[in-house]
């Protein structure tokens, strides 16, 4: 297991609960560290182009954050969880996702160097049927790995699944009861 961190990613945004902040501005530091499995990272030569896998590529990452700084929001709240939805869609292979935003000179009335807002996820879980380790995204968000298989569940019989089991179950004991 790795840690693949960007710290110190320096954007200038639009993010404010006040009209003033959107208007003007403000500086931004963020860091994220997001904690993937590598021992099967590989790298793919197709057409002329080297190309990694089964890892997290920080140049998406960095893209992904470039691209969410750019949307303004009032809250870092939602700028975090916007970002974090992203990198949802993006990564299947997380293990879990640290965010921390720092808001510079925000407009306080008096001197404060920055505010910040960190958040963390953790998406490794235990299977509720077999026990073993699972990495687990909200179904509900459409960004589980599982979603395809769960799908092919007749829905009596999924209900008789979240009844019976607590939480979410691995890809292999879905796939006993899709068919």
């Amino acid at each position: 297991m790795a840690v693949i961190a960007l710290e110190g990613m320096h954007f200038r945004a639009f993010h404010g609960l006040y009209e003033e902040e959107r208007i003007i501005g403000n500086d931004f530091i963020l860091d994220i560290e997001i904690k993937v499995d590598v021992s099967k990272v590989v790298v793919i030569h197709e057409h002329g182009i080297d190309k990694i896998d089964n890892t997290i590529n920080y140049e998406t990452v960095y893209e992904i954050c470039r691209i969410e700084m750019a949307t303004p929001h009032k809250l870092l709240e939602q700028l975090l969880a916007s970002i974090l939805l992203a990198l949802k869609y993006q990564f299947k292979t997380m293990f879990s996702v640290k965010i921390k935003i720092k808001k510079l000179n925000p407009p306080m009335g008096g001197r404060v160097e920055w505010s910040s807002l960190e958040d963390f996820h953790d998406f490794i879980k235990q299977c509720g049927r077999c026990e073993k380790p699972v990495i687990c995204y909200d179904p509900l968000t459409n960004s589980c790995g599982c979603i395809e298989v769960i799908q092919k569940i007749h829905p009596r019989t999924l209900e008789m699944l979240r009844t019976q089991f607590k939480g979410c179950l691995c890809r292999k004991c879905y796939e006993e009861f899709a068919g």
